[in-house]
């Protein structure tokens, strides 16, 4: 098997990556709350003129997020991404080749506490995805209250991301020239709550509706594992049928967004605080898995589709974890 790394270049100073991975991580968090309070707060000052332009070009261009989004290639190759990649640090593996004439749907593994991973391999040129799918547009799928968020939208927009809805996945799949990539990732919310060092475990046995949709458009799957992207926080034990976990899924049932409760590192010490751990990521990209073609699939048929791909992610997971030291004995868990 052929494994490609993209080439890097000369790793930043330590100080200047924790600082770029704080940013990213606070400056999200903040952002959607900040954006809301100042588009309303500007309607009551004279620069409400501004809320009101805005609001008629949200008005005006609210369908973007659906039809592909609008990405800010300067924003991808910001250097911030390059700070942030070497923080952990990142690196992207390519195991197989992908034809740039035809769309693929690939599904990201596991979740992790806050996608790191798929945030930082698919929205940004940071690990070289160009330069190692060169020909192929990468678009991140994402929860779609996010697009809903003055502002916010737009910036989200600029990496990559579209809403997690049919309709937008549809958009991107169904481009007749091909070259692009649509990530899913799969276990969504209520996988981040299994995120912890050592966890294997996905929520995937019944999610089913990224195969239909593959099946649908005649679209390859592409299965992929990110080796470490449990391991950037701890979580408070939160076992099934605990309080905790009842809560958190009555959260995630409300609001759309689960709630783990985790921590990492600080800033200025290594005992407690919101940064992640240091410690390395390898995002495994897989062989496309082909699929044929039919709008109206049968449950069989979608069963079928689904049992080979996990068939496929497990086999590339036994097949790497001894590169980034899992042990031998642990093996991928389906819920």
């Amino acid at each position: 098997m052929k494994v490609e790394f993209a080439p890097l270049s000369t790793p930043l100073p330590r100080r200047l990556q924790t600082a770029a991975v704080a940013q990213w991580i606070f400056s999200f968090l903040a952002l959607a709350q900040c954006c809301t309070v100042a588009f309303i707060a500007l309607f009551f000052t004279r620069f409400w003129l501004l809320s009101v332009l805005y609001a008629t070009w949200w008005l005006l261009d609210r369908e973007k997020p659906r039809k592909g989004g609008r990405r800010i290639h300067a924003l991808r190759k910001s250097i911030i991404w390059r700070y942030m990649r070497d923080y952990f640090p990142i690196t992207l593996v390519k195991t197989a080749e992908l034809d740039p004439k035809k769309n693929y749907l690939m599904g990201f593994h596991p979740h992790g506490v806050l996608a790191a991973g798929a945030f930082l391999n698919f929205c940004t040129e940071a690990s070289g995805f160009s330069t190692l799918f060169p020909g192929f547009t990468p678009h991140l799928m994402m929860l779609s209250l996010w697009f809903r968020i003055p502002f916010l939208r737009d910036y989200v927009m600029s990496g990559g991301l579209v809403p997690s809805d049919k309709e937008s996945a549809s958009y991107v799949l169904r481009k007749p020239e091909g070259g692009n990539l649509l990530t899913i990732i799969v276990g969504g919310a209520q996988e981040a709550l299994e995120a912890r060092p050592g966890s294997y475990t996905l929520v995937l046995k019944n999610r089913k509706g990224f195969i239909r949709l593959s099946i649908q458009h005649g679209t390859p799957l592409v299965p992929i594992f990110s080796f470490g992207e449990n391991d950037l926080f701890e979580q408070v034990n939160n076992p099934k049928g605990s309080w905790l976990r009842r809560i958190q899924h009555r959260l995630q049932q409300i609001m759309g967004i689960s709630l783990p409760l985790f921590h990492g590192r600080g800033i200025f010490q290594y005992s407690f605080g919101l940064i992640p751990y240091r410690r390395p990521i390898f995002t495994v990209v897989g062989k496309p898995i082909p699929v044929q073609k039919k709008f109206r699939p049968s449950t069989e048929e979608v069963d079928r589709v689904h049992q080979k791909y996990l068939s496929e992610l497990s086999k590339l997971f036994e097949e790497h974890k001894g590169k980034y030291n899992i042990p031998e004995d642990r093996h991928l868990e389906f819920i």
